[in-house]
């Protein structure tokens, strides 16, 4: 197996990822996080609120509903524009997203253009192509009492309840920001950040959690003056790649920014930098940082009819702010987080499997077992060393199953940097061992030195 087919393996026997409603069949490009994989998302989670958030006193934070009134998505352009080039197979009627299956194409590809790069239907292998059809990529819903009958009968009803769920946490903050101005009084420049559910309608999920139509999204929009764009954006970029690397352990060597073109950015961008990671599929992007100018205030003031200029306290000019967007899936982050930590190696002649996460990411910080379960003695001393270390550390996992040797071959698959054993030496001099999970030595401390 490939890299990445063992990782999807270790997730789902080892409690991290599941395939969304496995049960009954699945469902493509849904996924589900079991025990260990709510840990460390919330984890990644907690660390970016953290370091973007709560440690600065320029940033605010927002949870806006997901279900928002339709006209938000007309005046940010997602109604015209969020859409991908979608082509179909005549000879198996499958659907793929253009830009994924051909080579050296961009998201703007014409039909003339895909069809010059002669691409084979990855299902049945023939080469027999309809034309490149743009396709919405939001999910719609109705609001309201809609009933089946009222598609056919009265089709304007029907119309004017329809709404969406949201494809960015961004316009939520946006539609936000004036109510920031009105209670916080903040002073220039500042951000939102937002945490959330965001819903893209993906023609063809693929490579497990990295391209799927439920995720999670972190992001910030900071307001800056219009002339300070350029020295900002470069604060943002270099936070990111600190955030990335001192804080959720990336290897910078696996790290590349990638300035995007004209013709592929987002049609809101005037710059971008995506920040490519080298997964085990190839390089794709892990996060996003975007110069969005006034584009999407103006938008909302033309929209709304409401004022989105802010007044500067110190100097009284007025302006309505320039936007810059460190944005990143959470999905994303997680699947490079495995990538960086999977390792196989071999000890004493045997092959392991080792998850070597950051201390501040292990679902558990350590792992506590009695040498043996069925001597009450050694079971006692490693409970009440258990309930020590979980009274201070919460992140504590209690193993007696199999014998210890496979108890380790289990937590260095999960990432646990410490295994504390209680032994029969335990009952003499109040000592445990202590084994780490990167180099597998042991050392043996008193149990009130843990």
């Amino acid at each position: 197996m490939n890299k990445l087919e063992n990782l999807v393996s270790l997730c789902k026997r080892r409690g991290f990822i599941f395939p969304g409603s496995d049960i009954y069949g699945g469902m493509s490009g849904t996924w589900d996080f079991g025990p260990l994989g709510v840990s460390l998302k919330k984890k990644l989670m907690d660390e970016w609120w953290r370091y973007f958030v709560d440690n600065r006193d320029d940033m605010y934070g927002v949870d806006a509903a997901i279900i928002m009134n339709p006209t938000t998505w007309v005046a940010s352009g997602h109604t015209a524009t969020f859409a991908d080039p979608l082509v179909e197979c005549k000879e198996c009627k499958s659907r793929f997203r253009a830009d994924k299956i051909a080579d050296g194409i961009s998201e703007s590809v014409t039909t003339e253009e895909f069809l010059a790069t002669h691409t084979k239907c990855p299902v049945c292998g023939k080469e027999n192509w309809g034309p490149i059809r743009k396709f919405n990529m939001m999910f719609s819903t109705h609001v309201g009492a809609v009933l089946p009958e009222d598609t056919n009968e009265n089709p304007e009803f029907v119309e004017k309840n329809i709404a969406y769920l949201r494809p960015e946490t961004a316009q939520g903050i946006f539609t936000n920001y004036k109510n920031i101005l009105d209670t916080i009084y903040p002073t220039i420049p500042f951000g939102i950040a937002q945490q959330g559910k965001a819903f893209r309608n993906e023609i063809s999920p693929r490579d497990f959690i990295l391209r799927d139509r439920e995720c999670s999204q972190m992001e910030i929009e900071y307001f800056v003056h219009p002339d300070t764009w350029e020295k900002n954006f470069e604060k943002l970029r270099i936070l990111q790649h600190d955030f990335l690397e001192n804080i959720i352990g990336l290897s910078a060597e696996n790290i590349h920014e990638l300035e995007v073109p004209a013709e592929d950015r987002a049609h809101y961008s005037r710059r971008t930098i995506d920040f490519m990671f080298d997964y085990p599929n190839g390089e794709e992007e892990l996060m996003g940082l975007a110069y969005r100018t006034d584009f999407d205030l103006s938008n909302i003031e033309r929209a709304s009819g409401k004022s989105m200029v802010y007044r500067d306290k110190n100097t009284g000019e007025s302006f309505i702010p320039h936007v810059i967007e460190p944005s990143i899936g959470v999905e994303r982050l997680f699947l490079a987080v495995l990538t960086n930590a999977y390792t196989e190696d071999e000890i004493n002649g045997e092959k392991r499997t080792v998850l070597k996460l950051p201390e501040n990411l292990a679902p558990f910080k350590f792992c506590v077992s009695p040498l043996l379960k069925n001597k009450p003695e050694l079971v006692e001393k490693a409970q009440e060393a258990y309930k020590n270390l979980k009274t201070k550390y919460i992140n504590v996992t209690w193993d007696d199953s199999g014998n210890i040797g496979k108890r380790y071959r289990k937590q260095d698959e999960i990432g646990t940097p410490k295994c504390v054993v209680i032994d029969f030496e335990t009952l003499e001099n109040n000592t445990v061992t202590v084994r780490d999970r990167d180099t597998t030595k042991q050392i043996r401390l008193k149990i009130e030195d843990l």
